[in-house]
């Protein structure tokens, strides 16, 4: 998926503004309506335990992770805190090169290969996002949305304790991030305040989406599931997605030739 050419601390939450309004309102249709007792939504069949994961990242939230994160951003400056994502966007981008190419980008996939020694050479480590500013622009792959376009079907939501929204698809994904970070190979001694330095980062870019969460819905749960699901969409589908009748069956993108459906 492209991002729109700006800033290179920009995240998704603001280019993907509609589909939060989107699920706003679902959430509130969400919270008018339910199935009968007993019968289980088909988007969501482990309701049970994903709900007690969510309530447990919540706490987790609540007690440990927004206090750091607030604390981040009262203290560094924003120069400071865009330099942080920016190196840990750039750390982690041979994931969406990779993906890129997986799904057949190969222009894209070059771009993103550009883009990652651009910025890992001349932006010092990713801390400058040197590349938008030479036209080459972020992209948003990963193995979950590769699987997606060879034709894996959509498949059950998950909650993960601390990893939070997924799906049994998307667990692929997870994985696959893991082994292509740079992270993962070091040294505890390098690895450990690596790892925490990127979550607190990631819960501080996160703060909006919470916030927005918190005044808007009825039911927080859903509000995270059904967002993460039209964001997925999004993602999938590059922004594209084909629009339909509610009473249409999903749609899954076209497998790559050689790809068949599985």
């Amino acid at each position: 998926m492209a991002y729109k050419k700006n800033t290179g601390f920009e995240t998704s939450f603001r280019t993907q503004a509609r589909v939060l309004l989107g699920v706003a309102f679902l959430s509130l249709a969400a919270g008018c309506a339910s199935l009968p007792s007993g019968e289980p939504d088909p988007e969501d069949p482990h309701e049970g335990f994903n709900r007690s994961m969510y309530e447990f990242n919540e706490d987790l939230d609540r007690v440990v992770l927004k206090p750091v994160a607030t604390a981040y951003t009262d203290t560094l400056p924003q120069p400071v805190r865009t330099g942080v994502s920016n190196f840990y966007d750039n750390l982690t981008y041979l994931d969406t090169t990779i993906n890129s190419f997986l799904q057949g980008k190969v222009v894209q996939g070059a771009s993103d290969l550009g883009r990652f020694i651009v910025n890992t050479t001349l932006g010092i480590a990713g801390i400058f996002d040197v590349a938008t500013y030479m036209g080459l622009e972020r992209h948003d792959e990963d193995f979950g949305q590769t699987l997606a376009v060879w034709g894996v079907k959509e498949d059950q939501y998950l909650m993960y304790p601390v990893l939070g929204p997924s799906s049994v698809r998307d667990t692929g994904g997870i994985v696959v991030s893991m082994l292509t970070n740079p992270v993962f190979y070091a040294a505890a001694p390098v690895a450990v305040p690596l790892g925490i330095l990127q979550g607190v980062d990631l819960r501080a870019r996160k703060e909006g989406f919470v916030r927005f969460r918190d005044e808007a819905a009825l039911d927080p749960y859903l509000f995270t599931r059904d967002s993460y699901l039209q964001n997925r969409e999004f993602e999938i589908f590059d922004g594209n997605v084909p629009r339909r009748s509610i009473y249409d069956e999903p749609i899954e993108p076209t497998p790559l030739p050689g790809n068949p459906a599985q």
